[in-house]
Parts: structure tokens; sequence; C-alpha cells
């Protein structure tokens, strides 16, 4: 089956798992190691023990498809390494984790309230909300054309476990602003709306990088329209303009 793929089709598919397989990864790794001690409502943390579990599943099917197409898996997972628009959005996820990795660091001011939102947005809204579709989009274009069928049953079952992340995710962030009214001032809104449009101008680029021509009836410039139309409803669930 591979055969019968042009190069820029593997490129295509090469990327998509590529990233997927790194982004899963800093998912899972924020949950345990950045939100979950910060996290004291005991069904958003039942919930956030799901995830980490639904991300490492969501990895070893990645691990099997690229297996199962006979792909160089050193080549896939260093891309994060060697290609600059994923490891772009790769760098811009463990920017916004750092802060929440310091042993000292507590919710214990609207100072560091505002910088847990801004993880939230970065990993909610801008990784699980922006940055999954362009592939999601591209690996359902080829089980369109009955290409790759089964790989796009196991992305289509990923996007679900995503959906229910972003619902979820998008509920603790209204409720952290519901509970906490002085971090939302405007000043911070449009931090947070800068944060969520780094993240949209980073998938943008990489949507060009991966299809700088058209195919499969996509092409970059409906990526960016799409991507764009994405992120006015990320944008109007947590309340911004």
């Amino acid at each position: 089956t591979q055969g019968a793929f042009t190069q820029a089709e593997r490129t295509i598919v090469e990327r998509t798992l590529g990233f997927f397989s790194t982004a899963e990864s800093l998912a899972a790794n924020n949950i345990i190691f950045a939100l979950y001690k910060h996290i004291t409502a005991p069904e958003l943390r039942l919930f956030l023990l799901r995830q980490a579990l639904e991300e490492a599943i969501h990895t070893e099917s990645y691990q099997h498809i690229i297996e199962s197409l006979s792909m160089d898996e050193e080549r896939v997972f260093n891309m994060y390494h060697e290609v600059p628009s994923i490891s772009a959005k790769a760098s811009f996820n463990i920017k916004h984790t750092k802060y929440l990795m310091d042993e000292t660091f507590k919710l214990d001011s609207i100072e560091n309230i505002q910088k847990f939102l801004k993880n939230l947005m970065a990993y909610v809204i801008v990784m699980e909300g922006l940055f999954f579709y362009v592939g999601f989009v591209q690996i359902f274009a080829f089980g369109r054309q009955n290409r790759l069928p089964g790989t796009a049953e196991q992305i289509k079952f990923i996007m679900i476990d995503e959906a229910n992340h972003i619902s979820t995710g998008v509920n603790l962030i209204n409720g952290i602003k519901q509970e906490n009214p002085g971090v939302w001032t405007e000043e911070f809104q449009q931090e947070c709306q800068d944060i969520i449009l780094e993240g949209l101008n980073l998938e943008i680029e990489y949507a060009k990088d991966t299809m700088p021509e058209g195919m499969l009836g996509l092409n970059a410039k409906l990526f960016e329209q799409y991507l764009k139309y994405i992120c006015n409803r990320r944008f109007i669930q947590v309340g911004l303009p």
C-alpha cells in the first residue's frame, strides 16, 4: 500500500505521526508532572488520570500504525528535533509547562493562577484544540479515498477522546475564571489571546509545510481558513472576543 503513495503523500503521513506521537507524550507529561498536583477536585483528578491513560493508548496506537506501514521509526520519532514546523509546536508547549513543574510553584496568588491558566490555554485550546486538526483532516482525506482505512479509523477514535479532553479543559478554564474573577483582567485576556494566536500561526505554518501544493482536495489556503474558524470557536468557548 505504501508503495502506491507519492513522496508528498508519504511526507504528510510521516509528519502527522511524527507530531502526534510527540504531542501525546508532551500532553501526558503536562498532566502528570504539572497539572495533577495543583488540582484538588476529586472528579477532575480522576478525569486527568483517565486522560493520561488515553494519551498513552494514543501513543501506542501511533506506534502500531508506524509499524504496520513499515515506516522508518527513528525518522518519524525524531521529527520533533529535525522538522522546524514540528519542533516549533513542541517548543511552544514545553515553554508553557516549565513554571508549573517548579517545586515551589503554588496557586497562592493571582499571578500564579494566571500562569496556570496560560498552561491550560496552551494545552487545551492550542495543543488539543488546534495543533491536531491539520493532521486529523489530512488522514481523514486519505480515508475518504479508501486509503489508510485502518489508520483513519484509529484517528477517528483518538479525535473523539481529544474532543472530550477539550470539553473538560474548557470547563476547567471557565471554572477557574468564575472562582477567581480577579485573574480575568483585560490585560490578561490579551495575553491569552496572544498565546492562542501564536499557536494558530504555528499550525498555519505547519499546514503550509506539510502541504505546499494542493492534494487530496486540500491546500494550505483552505487550512488557514479552517484553522481560523476553529480558533474563533475556541475564543468563544473561553469567553474571549
